[in-house]
């Protein structure tokens, strides 16, 4: 079965930083697109970004953009979200989601079951 598991969300400062992880299972990210999304307390789900390596793209939300980027890691079928200089508006539930399609992601295929991220002082 297709599955993804994200990680690594808690309670951070703001300002801090923290790394997510969306670990791939029953499936390879090869050809796959993986973005991540976040939705706030009474807020509709957002794109924060997607990455294709096989088709060389790197997208970043401009609300995120020059705080967030998004990496592979092809030999651990993981792909993680580093996060810089966090506010408190970033607060939300994390989830990454997979797709053989390209990014920006308009489906998605499989998705996990997201992380909770805490920014507060």
């Amino acid at each position: 079965q297709l599955q993804l598991v994200e990680s690594g969300g808690g309670l951070v400062q703001p300002g801090g930083s923290l790394t997510l992880s969306c670990a791939a299972s029953g499936f390879t990210l090869d050809y796959y697109a993986v973005g991540w999304f976040r939705q706030a307390p009474g807020k509709d789900h957002e794109g924060v970004s997607c990455i294709s390596k096989s088709d060389g793209l790197k997208v970043i939300a401009d609300s995120v953009n020059g705080r967030f980027t998004t990496s592979i890691d092809n030999d651990n079928n993981t792909v993680y979200l580093q996060m810089t200089g966090l506010k408190p508006d970033d607060t939300g539930v994390y989830y990454c989601g997979a797709d053989p399609g390209t990014c920006p992601l308009k489906t998605l295929e499989v998705w996990g079951q997201g992380t909770l991220v805490n920014v507060s002082s």
